[in-house]
């Protein structure tokens, strides 16, 4: 259904095809040493919530369980797919931007399985999945942004490319509006428990700073720096704002528990400890004279 939906709103593009390519070839079909490794990394999740399944070590209910963990992943895969772009620029690395479609499929792929999975939690019920989904907002939240990722993997295409022209850009700039509806869905998720939801945000500020630098400040070293402070404080806001808004706990002192370090770093603080270590990686990266 989700398919001929797609297909009616977005019919094919005109002109020969591409050829088929397996997720471990490169464009030209050969086999793709990083691209398999890719695609085995990228599976290894699945395989593991299947494998815990077939054991029978998923608890007393193994369909909420997988569903929880398949969706961990989708929102760690849709963030991981938004970094290509910054880290193949800064590291000068075309293979890593070549992973892009690669990774954004499956995310794809990631989503589309957490629905499924819930649809075999309620039983297989799709009207009553289908009410769930229309009444309770978290859930409309996460179709919604189900349904975009569906749209930006069917253009994702040569052919959409071409068809669509400087459209495609802005329709794939979308990706960043769904990546903020998969994280508002995580934190309706994960209510009080938002230690990964707020690192999720955390990463998500840093893509959106990182693009909304002047494109000659992106590669530069100091810049990407200057970019961790910002992410905590990205981070801390959203955390305080979702404990004002949403809860009744005190926002104030979780907002200053964010500097306190003695009892361990808040999760906004490790956002950009991860921040700042992309610019350290930068360094290394350009310093080792072997890795070409």
């Amino acid at each position: 259904m989700m398919q001929a939906i797609l297909r009616s709103a977005f019919p094919l593009p005109a002109g020969r095809p591409r050829p088929f390519t397996w997720p471990w070839q490169d464009r030209a079909g050969r086999f793709s040493v990083l691209r398999a490794i890719v695609f085995a990394l990228l599976m290894a999740p699945a395989a593991w919530v299947a494998a815990q399944a077939a054991l029978g070590l998923l608890g007393p209910e193994p369909w909420k369980a997988a569903l929880k963990e398949i969706g961990l992943w989708t929102i760690r895969l849709l963030l991981l797919t938004l970094a290509v772009t910054p880290i193949g620029k800064i590291l000068a690395e075309p293979r890593i931007l070549a992973l892009r479609r690669l990774l954004g499929l499956t995310t794809l792929a990631y989503a589309g399985l957490h629905l499924a999975l819930y649809v075999g939690h309620e039983n297989f019920s799709l009207w009553k999945v289908a009410s769930e989904i229309a009444l309770r907002v978290y859930l409309t939240i996460g179709f919604v942004a189900l349904l975009g990722l569906a749209v930006l993997g069917w253009t994702s295409s040569d052919g959409w490319i071409r068809q669509l022209g400087p459209r495609w850009k802005r329709l794939h700039a979308l990706a960043f509006p769904i990546a903020a509806l998969g994280v508002l869905h995580f934190f309706l998720q994960s209510k009080s428990q938002l230690w990964e939801a707020v690192m999720a945000a955390g990463f998500l500020a840093w893509l959106l700073l990182w693009r909304a630098m002047p494109a000659g400040w992106r590669v530069r070293l100091p810049a990407l720096v200057a970019l961790a402070p910002l992410t905590v404080l990205a981070a801390a806001g959203i955390e305080y704002a979702w404990f004002a808004l949403a809860t009744n706990l005190p926002a104030g002192r979780i907002l200053w528990a964010n500097l306190d370090v003695s009892f361990g770093l808040r999760p906004a603080v490790w956002a950009g400890v991860v921040a700042l270590a992309v610019p350290l990686f930068a360094l290394a990266w350009r310093l080792i004279p072997l890795r070409r």
